[in-house]
């Protein structure tokens, strides 16, 4: 699927082939809804420095403008995904998903349909529960009136950054791209029930685009696993932005390194 206006400056997807003892190691980065790799990116320069293979993706309809999401839904996003999954596998990577906010959802559910090629997943203050408020619920009737909402209007938080910043998220929100993605929560959920590779839940508890609730009870449904948390305090939603940036890079790493070397 193409996208019939520009790319934003800075919204370009990204990717470095990887060097040294961690080439051998793929990472997929993610940004979320409505969103695009301005709030990726960094977290992917980050780790390529370190040596791991990254692929920094940009989901159809994203980082360009608003009317190129009004033809987009789940698949096409989770399809990025799964390409450059198929990509860094094809070449011999152990892949680790990284996700942030919707992107988090979407890694969680490649994860599940595609082990065998998932060395990892770390999910950044992901959406799993049902959103609340008159919108997320009125949703299914909205997209046939409201074919465009502002974000704000759609409990979406512009720019969450403690530390003040700008990811040039999209100001209006297509409905039926953004309930395309609400009604796959349910089988996304279910899904984790199969969710066999080790995860890294890292999240924000001063998050005020999505709460907090969703990691802690992906981190419920995952108990007995391979699962590791990491709370990232000094952060609201867009962490990869934000004053937690150095842990999350640490962590991440070191999550990678660990699932990347695992027979």
């Amino acid at each position: 699927m193409s996208d019939r206006f520009p790319v934003q400056p800075g919204a370009e997807p990204w990717s470095s082939p990887g060097s040294g003892s961690r080439s051998g190691i793929g990472v997929v980065l993610c940004h979320g809804f409505t969103g695009n790799p301005t709030a990726t990116r960094p977290l992917g320069e980050a780790l390529a420095a370190r040596g791991f293979a990254v692929e920094v993706i940009r989901l159809p309809g994203h980082g360009t403008h608003w009317r190129d999401m009004l033809a987009t839904r789940y698949g096409d996003w989770r399809w990025e995904m799964d390409r450059a999954l198929s990509d860094l596998a094809g070449r011999g990577k152990r892949v680790v998903l990284v996700g942030l906010s919707m992107g988090g959802t979407i890694a969680l559910d490649v994860a599940c349909a595609r082990p065998e090629l998932v060395a990892g997943v770390v999910p950044i203050n992901c959406t799993l529960l049902n959103r609340a408020g008159f919108l997320a619920k009125a949703a299914p009737v909205l997209e046939h009136v409201l074919p465009v909402v502002p974000a704000a209007a759609a409990g979406l938080v512009k720019n969450d950054i403690a530390k003040g910043g700008d990811e040039h998220a999209y100001e209006m929100v297509p409905a039926k791209a953004g309930n395309s993605f609400l009604k796959q929560l349910p089988r996304i959920r279910l899904g984790l029930e199969t969710l066999k590779v080790p995860v890294l839940v890292a999240y924000s508890p001063q998050d005020h685009s999505v709460p907090a609730e969703n990691s802690r009870a992906l981190l419920k449904m995952l108990e007995g696993r391979d699962v590791t948390e990491l709370v990232l305090p000094r952060s609201y939603h867009l962490a990869t932005l934000d004053h937690d940036f150095d842990l999350l890079v640490d962590e991440i790493a070191g999550f990678a390194e660990r699932v990347g070397t695992l027979s």
